[in-house]
């Protein structure tokens, strides 16, 4: 067949007519998504601070998924399934950051006007945000408390409270490999936050003084990834916080720029950071 006789008989157009909704909408849900906008005042810029942070939330259940993948991996000594995972979650958390640049630039007048229809709303209250701490291990059983009102998410996060973390996962595998966690780590009530430990930083000394190569470098390396964006992730809200409000009280109750900075100053897999330093 020739290449015109080919061209007359390809479609000039997709295929438009469908006995329901399109198979497009029945996968994304596309019409759900875009009429869940309420706002609560009349100024324009309401609009693009409640979608962004619809957003994000989107963001905070992909990157769960992703570090529960990974823990579920290390759980089974797959350690290339877990570095999959996680190097996934670096390109959501990057997309997640880029979620601040649209309010980073909201002056106090902007953020002001619209700022009494969040009433005492406030993202520390994001119940996937706080899934997303308990996985790096930031865990809080007092972080249960704001979501006694909906038994579903209330249920799930006492769930995620009481289970091991990411690098809980992380300390077991480098235990079964022979590398000596100490038990006192090992045994630890994982429902409580995590603290560092001298022996766990000489672990990661030691595999950092080897071959780059071993997946257990390259694993300590995509979690560096992870940890580095989200300290950047707690920087640029920082930032964007007091760009928008100065030193006021947050909107939840809490000190606002003030309780952002001490959070801003805490290390994801602390020994991570400080084995460096011996290596």
């Amino acid at each position: 067949m020739s290449h015109e006789a080919q061209e007359t008989h390809e479609p000039e157009t997709p295929h438009l007519d469908f006995q329901g909704t399109t198979p497009y909408e029945d996968y994304v849900k596309a019409d759900v998504l875009t009429h869940l906008q309420h706002t609560l005042s009349d100024d324009p810029g309401e609009m693009v601070f409640l979608v962004t942070t619809q957003v994000m939330e989107l963001w905070f259940t992909v990157v769960v998924h992703e570090w529960e993948t990974a823990a579920q991996a290390l759980r089974q000594d797959d350690v290339p399934v877990a570095i999959a995972a996680l190097k996934r979650s670096v390109r959501e958390l990057e997309a997640l950051n880029a979620s601040w640049k649209p309010l980073g630039q909201l002056t106090p007048a902007q953020f002001n006007s619209y700022r009494s229809a969040l009433g005492e709303g406030s993202g520390f209250q994001s119940a996937m945000y706080r899934r997303m701490e308990f996985l790096l291990g930031e865990k809080s059983a007092s972080m249960l408390v704001p979501h006694r009102g909906s038994p579903r998410v209330h249920a799930e996060l006492e769930k995620a409270l009481h289970e091991p973390s990411l690098y809980d996962e992380v300390l077991r595998l480098l235990a079964r490999r022979g590398h000596p966690i100490p038990g006192s780590v090992l045994r630890r009530d994982v429902s409580r936050r995590y603290e560092p430990s001298d022996e766990v930083e000489a672990v990661w000394a030691a595999i950092y003084s080897g071959d780059e190569r071993d997946e257990l470098a390259r694993l300590g390396e995509a979690l560096s990834d992870v940890a580095e964006l989200v300290w950047r992730w707690r920087n640029d809200h920082l930032v964007a916080t007091r760009r928008a409000m100065g030193a006021k009280p947050g909107t939840g109750g809490s000190a606002g720029v003030a309780w952002l900075e001490k959070r801003a100053r805490k290390n994801v897999f602390p020994e991570l950071w400080t084995a460096r330093s011996y290596v």
